[in-house]
């Protein structure tokens, strides 16, 4: 496995393959992130990670400083997965003086984490523009977990013509359904025990979804009633259309993407599922 910091080595290394698949990660990886590596490894001939807490898309008041890192390992779990590449650049190689570029896309970013967090998708999009142009993957790997995420990039991908495929891989989860994020670090025993919540919330909706309610508002009720029951104050509880992520009144022959944010002390946690079509 090599560690490159400079995007000419990357471009210099992406030419002995024939076949690559990125998987663009913030680093303090976990289960869910190698799970990424695992399908990337088994579908192309070479591999790259990034390792890179891109500082766009994180807002004024929010964890760039304080984001969990921890290279070393996160380079052996890497190299245990058998990972060619690592492009793990500093903040001046991907934002030299005098950039001053964004990639702004519309509709999908609107809601949701777009409403709540203002300008993190267009750092989202930016950066992972530049990771395409920089890597030029066959294929990129993303979580289910970040579901509005994975449709911003796919929307990326479809307007701009980019020739990469998204590969987008289910959300790993603890015993007790928490899913799997960097940001777990952030928790206190007891708030660990509190962030099944989520878990509880999402499957509240599911149970009803499953019997055969289609409001999207009894969705969020029961959502609402599963978080009141922990204390638990949601920033956002979505239901909302798979591909737009347009907030829905009644879920159609498409399905829904089931979501929410909740902070369990201080730590701001999302989660989501996706309900199938009926």
């Amino acid at each position: 496995m090599r560690i490159l910091s400079k995007v000419a080595e990357v471009r210099a290394a992406r030419l002995e393959f024939p076949s690559v698949g990125l998987v663009p990660t913030m680093g303090f990886l976990h289960s869910g992130h190698l799970s990424l590596v695992k399908a990337a490894r088994a579908a192309n001939a070479g591999v790259i990670a990034s390792l890179f807490v891109n500082p766009t898309q994180f807002g004024p008041n929010e964890d760039f400083n304080r984001y969990p890192r921890a290279r070393e390992r996160d380079l052996a779990m890497l190299e245990s997965e058998r990972c060619d590449l690592v492009f793990a650049p500093d903040v001046a190689e991907m934002y030299p003086e005098g950039f001053d570029t964004r990639i702004e896309i519309g509709g999908v970013t609107e809601g949701l984490e777009g409403a709540v967090r203002p300008g993190h998708f267009t750092g989202v999009a930016t950066v992972v523009a530049k990771l395409f142009n920089i890597t030029t993957p066959t294929r990129a790997y993303f979580g289910q977990k970040d579901a509005q995420q994975v449709a911003v990039v796919r929307k990326l991908i479809q307007d701009l013509n980019l020739p990469v495929e998204l590969v987008v891989c289910p959300t790993i989860r603890e015993a007790d359904g928490l899913a799997l994020s960097s940001r777990n670090a952030y928790l206190a025993e007891d708030e660990r025990r509190s962030a099944v919540v989520l878990w509880r919330a999402l499957t509240a909706a599911k149970t009803l979804y499953d019997s055969g309610e289609r409001s999207a508002q009894a969705l969020r009720t029961a959502m609402k009633a599963a978080l009141d029951a922990w204390g638990a104050c949601p920033d956002y509880l979505g239901v909302s259309d798979p591909q737009s992520f347009c907030d829905l009144d009644e879920i159609g022959p498409t399905g829904a993407v089931v979501s929410l944010a909740v902070r369990i002390g201080t730590t701001r946690l999302i989660d989501n599922i996706v309900l199938p079509t009926p």
